[in-house]
């Protein structure tokens, strides 16, 4: 029978934390965090548990609500999670330093023995009808090997914003039997804590062998050469379509101009600029995320560098349909612009490609990207007006639903006449360019 009355039935959304003492540590406490999945469950609601991996419970994967509810949303069938881990002092990212254990510790080793029946008190009543069930215990996995946050502020839109120096297991090399250590930095928020922003290849700053590196020992700087966000690649590559022309540009004296809707730490803008020889623009929302790309991504001014703050739908309205420049100006903030490209308040010229990196602000039905705002009719042609002749657009997509995937790619072909779709390998993301 259940704990309290409060979990003999599944409420959607609702979301319980509390603590117990630890039964293989005497001294110590265990929070439990219970979350019941907003989705309106069935006559037959599913129950999982999860142990979290030790060392990383203060993480915001594991410590917070919306971190908890990403982790649902990857397992539809569960109804109610079940985290369960060791108490952490809420906050305290102050030297955090996290290496992966070598081996599993007592508490997990007998996970599945010592914590059955407090998964039983903890499930609903509808789960009993046929006898005592089995509670399904979901292990999760990353690539991360080792962590230290190295810098936390707060954004005016995106909130609680965390910058983190990780070494990873490469997934594509494997050296001797073993993965190829890579080291890199990464920008998360708290309002989608299982959502990497940024991501960035960065090198020791001393230049030592790698196998004497250790995350927390040394400092690191960018290597801003490649692009190692998944998505990035794919989305460059798209310019393959307008090669041709992009070649004939550059060989008349002209440099290509992309627009690039959403900032973030700059690694797309920076490639285009020092990588591929493009003049770039960059609107973004978030005057603290910009700081954070200048201070730890590498993002610099420059002749070719044109960062804009405001509203990137607003922004790309604004420049398609000529309004009013004391308007536009309302949306800019001076203290970050280089636009020497705009007359007057207007662009004067047009773009070869738009690339749009844009999340939903709304994250309770799942992550998804472009926000619907974007998918409306008005701000496609938009971009098609701020277009060159021969111009793409290329988006960077996380469908919540099938249905959210469909519904871009109808209102995408009422406004452009070919889609091209890239598929990202990492069974989250698509680059859809025209």
């Amino acid at each position: 029978m259940a704990l309290d009355v409060t979990f003999e039935s599944i409420c959607p959304s609702r979301f319980i934390s509390f603590t117990i003492p630890s039964p293989t540590c005497s001294d110590s406490l265990l929070r439990v965090a219970v979350l019941d999945s907003p989705v309106q469950p069935t006559d037959s609601p599913q129950v999982g548990a999860m142990l979290v991996p030790e060392g990383r419970e203060n993480d915001w994967i594991f410590s917070t609500e919306l971190g908890q509810l990403q982790l649902l949303f990857s397992s539809p069938e569960i109804s109610r999670l079940i985290l369960i881990g060791n108490q952490f002092k809420e906050g305290d990212f102050s030297r955090n330093i996290y290496h992966r254990p070598l081996k599993c510790s007592l508490q997990e080793q007998g996970f599945e023995v010592w914590s059955k029946p407090l998964l039983l008190a903890l499930s609903p009543r509808s789960l009993f009808r046929n006898g005592i069930p089995e509670i399904p215990i979901l292990s999760y996995e990353d690539s991360l090997v080792s962590s230290i946050v190295i810098h936390s502020c707060v954004g005016y839109h995106v909130g609680e914003i965390l910058v983190e120096d990780v070494e990873i297991e490469s997934e594509s090399e494997v050296h001797h039997g073993c993965h190829k250590r890579e080291f890199r930095r990464r920008m998360r928020f708290k309002k989608m804590p299982n959502l990497i922003q940024t991501e960035i290849r960065i090198v020791p700053e001393t230049d030592p062998s790698l196998n004497s590196v250790r995350i927390g020992d040394m400092g690191f700087i960018p290597d801003l050469q490649v692009l190692v966000h998944p998505y990035l690649a794919p989305m460059v590559a798209s310019l393959s379509l307008i090669s041709e022309y992009l070649e004939g540009q550059m060989q008349n004296g002209f440099k290509p101009k992309a627009l690039c809707l959403g900032v973030g730490g700059g690694a797309l803008l920076t490639f285009l600029t020092t990588q591929l020889g493009f003049e770039v623009m960059g609107v973004d929302n978030e005057m603290e995320v910009l700081r954070v790309a200048k201070d730890y991504f590498g993002l610099e001014d420059s002749e070719c560098m044109h960062i804009v703050v405001g509203d990137a739908i607003k922004y790309i309205k604004k420049l398609a349909y000529h309004e009013n420049p004391q308007t536009l100006s309302s949306i800019v903030d001076c203290d970050y612009n280089c636009l020497s490209h705009l007359v007057d308040g207007k662009v004067n010229h047009k773009f070869d490609v738009v690339m749009v990196d844009l999340d939903s602000s709304d994250i309770r039905s799942g992550i998804s990207s472009p926000p619907l705002e974007f998918v409306r009719k008005n701000v496609l042609l938009a971009v098609k007006l701020a277009l060159s002749e021969s111009g793409i657009l290329a988006i960077n997509v996380i469908p919540s639903t099938k249905s959210f995937y469909d519904n871009l790619v109808t209102h995408f072909l009422g406004v452009f006449e070919e889609l091209y779709k890239i598929d990202v390998g990492n069974g989250e993301n698509f680059v859809l360019c025209n």
